[in-house]
């Protein structure tokens, strides 16, 4: 399969939208009022088997915006410490950040001849309205991913492992998951990278996928 056939491939794999995992730690549960505190983002490819792989890992930590919250109890489940010498060097604003985010993951867009970027998270929904919290704050107006829609692996585990959990989610498929370095946004997007990958494939494997390649002219051979 040429590489012309491949970008055609992901175009149509999820009607023109390009998966891209996201996981964000925050300052709290209220996407309106606590600090975004660090984002990481892994893009998704296809290989010519139609088998989802993930690319390279974009990673910010941020710094709170002026005004937000940040609770204690947030801090101390994630482990961040916002004094840290090394943090407050590398820390970026949230504008810095998606901007960072946001560019790479445009051109992921165009090379695989997608339209739009769908987000890809553990429990979506709670890192989708942080985003576009933080999208609304800096008044950005190329948000690449789509406003509402999203793939959520939690829901997708549970119909394929009976797990929910992310740790217990990646042992059941097989995944490394090392919960002293859980709750890093870094980390956490690798995992669930690899997680949706895993369970995208394994349908693919069962005939699902591979099947609709063949109705589309596709000969994985």
């Amino acid at each position: 399969m040429s590489d012309a056939s491949t970008r055609e491939l992901m175009a149509q794999r999820f009607r023109g939208y390009l998966p891209v995992v996201v996981d964000i730690e925050t300052g709290g549960f209220n996407a309106a009022t606590d600090a975004l505190l660090e984002i990481a983002a892994v893009p998704l490819t296809i290989d010519e088997q139609g088998n989802l792989l993930p690319l390279e890992t974009i990673a910010f930590h941020i710094a709170p915006f002026e005004g937000a919250n940040v609770e204690q109890s947030a801090l101390d489940f994630t482990g961040i410490d916002l004094q840290s010498p090394f943090r407050q060097e590398i820390a970026v604003s949230e504008r810095e950040a998606l901007d960072g985010i946001f560019k790479p993951i445009r051109k992921t867009i165009k090379s695989h001849g997608c339209s739009r970027a769908i987000l890809v998270g553990h429990n979506a929904s709670f890192d989708q309205g942080f985003l576009n919290a933080a999208v609304n704050r800096c008044a950005i107006k190329r948000n690449p991913f789509h406003p509402f829609s999203s793939f959520d692996t939690a829901t997708l585990s549970a119909l394929t492992y009976g797990q929910t959990v992310l740790a217990r989610a990646c042992q059941a498929a097989g995944i490394d998951f090392d919960n002293a370095s859980a709750h890093s946004a870094s980390y956490d997007t690798e995992r669930t990278a690899e997680l949706f990958c895993a369970i995208v494939n394994r349908f693919k494997d069962l005939g699902g996928w591979h099947l609709a390649l063949k109705e589309q002219g596709y000969d994985e051979a």
